[in-house]
């Protein structure tokens, strides 16, 4: 017992001195420049009175779901739900998981078989990387949204005989911002015969007059084999769906283990989804401010390209800041934080070394003057550092 403590206890310690070393910290009460609630309905209090005057009328508003989705955990509201959401996603059916990661490792362990391949963007998130691990596909990352490298790597898994070939990617990239070359991505599917599955995490919520995301808004969701929306981000919720075939669903139903094996949300969650939808649908105004914002932000650090830290191109509310270093980074974010931003360091090794960033999140409830304010702060770091 005490030799596996000295190994845990070796690893961290190094963690420490590479200047990664991670802990657990409450909410901050500074301006919130670092949660994922772009639209701000995590602390709408008009949706949290929706949801409460909607769980009221409900029928077994039990607190917890007292089972998985195939015992005692599928309410009948959850199945209209699941009806609702495969109308805003223009798909055949949907199914909810209790998270993204879950389903992101659950459709990556579950479709693709032995002899398939998988075909990843370098920059996907974690979870569709855990998931591609547990698949028995072979697997293989191609350059970020590098069209090229994509193409070759689509002839090479082409050339196996009796293979299915699955190229996966976000729309909105959580780590830079950048928004996939989707239109490319598409024709080389179609031209090798491959599925594509988006994770649209980043996305739902903040495109389509529903909050339909990235695919729909830009009309592309038919040529996609399956597309993955979560709530944890712009819904200001918890949970997640897969939209695609009923074939596809059925078979999610029947063989993710992730799904099978877990007791599901409880129903204040799903009342939640829904009424954040309809709300989004009622309200197009909070889109507009979050863009407004998104402009306002870019075109204050316009001068911010004299210095060297780099503002990556983004025109999404995820704003990269490239800072470079471990300690240089952490200590750009600590500087900020003292002036009364809350903005995060994203550390290597979740980034690759020597490209570390502070990742901005701006939100439709962020006020005009504090975006100024946090902009003022990053012009002066910038010179002095």
């Amino acid at each position: 017992m005490n030799q596996l403590l000295e190994r845990l206890q070796e690893k961290l310690q190094k963690r420490k001195q590479e200047g990664n070393f991670r802990i657990l910290k409450p909410q901050s009460c500074l301006v919130d420049f670092s949660s994922n609630d772009y639209l701000g309905l995590a602390r709408n209090s008009i949706l949290q009175k929706n949801i409460e005057n909607t769980l009221t009328q409900l029928p077994q508003p039990h607190l917890g779901a007292t089972g998985s989705r195939l015992l005692s955990g599928t309410h009948p509201y959850v199945l209209d739900l699941e009806a609702f959401l495969a109308q805003i996603f223009q798909a055949e059916a949907c199914l909810v998981f209790n998270s993204g990661y879950q389903l992101n490792t659950a459709i990556l362990a579950t479709i693709p078989q032995k002899n398939d391949i998988i075909l990843c963007d370098e920059l996907l998130h974690a979870s569709l990387r855990e998931g591609k691990h547990l698949s028995l596909a072979q697997s293989h990352y191609f350059r970020h949204s590098d069209l090229e490298d994509l193409e070759k790597k689509l002839q090479k898994a082409q050339e196996k005989p009796h293979t299915n070939i699955f190229v996966v990617v976000e729309s909105v990239y959580s780590m830079d911002g950048d928004i996939a070359p989707l239109h490319e991505i598409i024709r080389l599917c179609k031209q090798y015969e491959a599925y594509l599955i988006v994770d649209e995490a980043h996305s739902t919520g903040i495109y389509g007059r529903q909050g339909e995301g990235y695919c729909i808004a830009q009309n592309l969701h038919q040529d996609i084999f399956a597309r993955i929306y979560t709530f944890g981000k712009a819904i200001g919720g918890h949970g997640a769906c897969i939209a695609g075939s009923k074939i596809l669903i059925d078979y999610l139903i029947n063989f993710a283990r992730a799904f099978i094996y877990t007791t599901a949300l409880p129903l204040h969650s799903y009342v939640h989804i829904r009424q954040a939808f309809e709300y989004i649908a009622e309200n197009a105004y909070l889109q507009e401010n979050l863009y407004q914002k998104i402009t306002f932000f870019r075109t204050s650090l316009r001068n911010l390209s004299h210095t060297s830290i780099l503002l990556k191109e983004s025109y999404t509310p995820i704003q990269i800041l490239k800072i470079g270093g471990n300690e240089r980074t952490k200590l750009f974010a600590q500087k900020l934080q003292e002036a009364g931003f809350d903005v995060r360091p994203v550390l290597s090794p979740t980034v690759k070394a020597g490209q570390e960033i502070i990742r901005v999140c701006l939100h439709a409830f962020n006020a005009e003057k504090e975006i100024a304010e946090l902009c003022q702060n990053i012009l002066i770091l910038a010179k002095e550092m």
